[in-house]
């Protein structure tokens, strides 16, 4: 039987930079030779990063894509790596598609190609386009129409592109039915909570379906309310795991695989879903049989609250970095959102690179200023004291507010100074809202919702709740200081814009209206359904109603990490004027 080292590389790259992420695939191509690899693979669309909307219905970026594709060949082979095949993602356009009405401008394609010798030597384009949840491929895409298979040291290797492994038909069964000894798929697959058993199953089921061991690489890293997790996964074809690579971690992944013969009479032709198919044969002959050093490994699978809070990390680390920022500020209320905001930010950029603000009101509670203080001086974050009484005091002698828009003028007089000082030193601000505030539109416009990212705005609150507290034993079992002080964890949630207001003077309970909203928000159920599950009725009619008259508070919200399977955002459009209520 064959044999065939393969190398899967886990990487990030920036939607964009192309020229950063060249040297990125060329850095990693030579890792992989140096590991002795005979046949390497890139994710889906890594040379152009992913995803990368309406850049797609560019012709001057698809052009640069498929430029930046030859000349990475070209490159390869200049290094000494052409006889390595490299199979990567990028953007194509159809040669053959014709303009026609509802078909994106310009026919361009996600699509991936072998480079071998210097040469483009195989092209293919994804066949299935996702068409839900934050994708849009086919706003983007047309579809690919072919089997692409190459023939490499005596195996054939059929190649696939993400959806087409997600939606059934298409390049599964024809992989089965182009007798290939590997089915290859490049992702670029979302994070999402439990999406790791989801996409386990997955691969044991289509390889079973395609009748060979079937490998699937992620992207990891982050892009604007993305994350990639990685977690690529290697089983064969009855669905046995051969190797499983870390979540959240860049690297490249090689292992030794024992995999069939090419038939000598293997298929042409058409094939299953009308899918031609095309084959490149780079070479016939085995390879001399050699001793497997490389026989995979199951990285351990992270808990279900560390797997979410590595998510926001690497989503705030990545909005970060890749928008040339240097640092992030935070103002600080010492309640559990903005302790939360701030451990995450000090776990990404490190504390050195984190300012963080107390602007007390007359309101603030002593030992509201007292807890923001310990956690700076637990996370060593730099911290300042502004206090914004004098400044409220000033308008309030002018305009003589009271009740909602005395307490909302607080809010509002912290995301100006927030931004003032911003503006000044260069930092970008962090908004502390959490998904359960912004669904009911417990917040304030130019106020509390001030900022370039939301790390936390699709974390209910009863997760920040949880969140904080396993970031707390994690520290305290790797004999850390907990980051978070306990008062900020205990305390009831408060604004604090007037004497003793706690959240509960506006709100349900977290817990049962957390219950509701994920309900109506994630699951999209109608309030009879909400009702039916043992909710009062007179209560969901109340959240519902906050629910649909925040939409126009949540448009106006900055972008933040994305790990449920619904977040606001590009999950859940509803327009902003709307008549229709749920009756309950």
């Amino acid at each position: 039987m064959p044999q065939l080292r393969l190398a899967l590389n886990q990487i990030d790259s920036t939607v964009g930079d192309l020229a950063s992420n060249t040297e990125s695939i060329v850095r990693w191509t030579r890792h992989s030779a140096e590991q002795g690899a005979h046949l390497v693979a890139f994710p889906e669309m890594v040379l152009t990063g992913y995803p990368v909307e309406d850049l797609a219905l560019r012709s001057s970026f698809v052009e640069a894509s498929r430029a930046a594709l030859r000349s990475l060949a070209a490159r390869l082979a200049g290094e000494g790596l052409g006889e390595l095949p490299v199979v990567v993602g990028y953007l194509d356009r159809s040669e053959t598609a014709q303009p026609k009405y509802g078909q994106p401008a310009g026919s361009p394609q996600n699509a991936g190609a072998v480079l071998h010798r210097g040469e483009v030597v195989l092209t293919y384009a994804k066949h299935h386009l996702p068409n839900y949840g934050v994708f849009d491929e086919f706003r983007y895409f047309v579809p690919g129409d072919t089997m692409p298979v190459l023939r490499v040291h005596g195996v054939d290797v059929a190649l696939a592109i993400c959806e087409d492994l997600w939606q059934d038909g298409g390049r599964v069964p024809a992989a089965r039915s182009a007798r290939a000894g590997l089915l290859l798929s490049i992702n670029a697959s979302p994070y999402e909570r439990n999406k790791d058993d989801t996409r386990l199953e997955l691969v044991r089921k289509r390889a079973q379906e395609a009748g060979c061991t079937t490998a699937y690489l992620a992207m990891t890293g982050g892009q604007d309310e993305l994350v990639f997790d990685g977690d690529s996964i290697v089983v064969d074809r009855d669905g046995e795991v051969v190797a499983r690579a870390p979540q959240f971690s860049e690297g490249c992944f090689v292992l030794d695989l024992d995999l069939p013969a090419a038939a000598p009479d293997a298929p042409t032709g058409t094939v299953d879903d009308g899918l031609r198919i095309e084959r490149v044969v780079l070479s016939e002959e085995p390879l001399p049989a050699y001793p497997p050093e490389l026989t995979g490994t199951y990285a351990d699978r992270l808990d279900d609250d560390e797997e979410v809070y590595s998510a926001l990390v690497v989503g705030l680390r990545a909005y970060v970095a890749k928008n040339g920022f240097r640092s992030v500020l935070i103002g600080l209320s010492g309640g559990i959102d903005s302790s939360l905001v701030a451990a995450l930010a000090c776990d990404a950029v490190g504390a050195e690179n984190v300012y963080g603000v107390s602007m007390p009101s007359k309101y603030s509670s002593e030992h509201s200023k007292d807890d923001a203080a310990e956690l700076a001086r637990r996370t060593g974050l730099h911290y300042r004291t502004v206090a914004i009484e004098p400044m409220f005091d000033a308008y309030m002698g002018s305009l003589g507010l009271t009740g909602l828009a005395e307490e909302n003028l607080q809010s509002r007089l912290r995301g100006t100074l927030l931004m003032a000082i911003s503006n000044q030193e260069g930092h970008i601000v962090l908004a502390p809202g959490n998904k359960s505030e912004l669904a009911v539109g417990y917040s304030t416009l130019y106020g509390d919702s001030v900022g370039a990212y939301g790390p936390i705005k699709d974390l209910y609150k009863t997760s920040v709740f949880r969140l904080a507290e396993w970031r707390n034993r994690a520290a305290a079992e790797r004999g850390q200081t907990p980051p978070i002080p306990e008062n900020s964890i205990t305390k009831p949630p408060s604004a604090e814009l007037r004497p003793g207001q706690v959240d509960t003077d506006s709100l349900p309970d977290y817990p049962v209206l957390d219950a509701i909203l994920e309900l109506y928000v994630d699951r999209d159920r109608g309030a009879d359904e909400i009702v039916a599950a043992g909710f009062d009725r007179e209560l969901v009619a109340r959240t519902l109603r906050m629910v649909d008259t925040a939409e126009y508070k949540r448009r106006q919200y900055p972008p933040g990490t994305k790990i449920s399977p619904k977040g606001f955002g590009k999950d859940r459009r509803l327009p902003i004027t709307n008549g229709w209520r749920e009756k309950a």
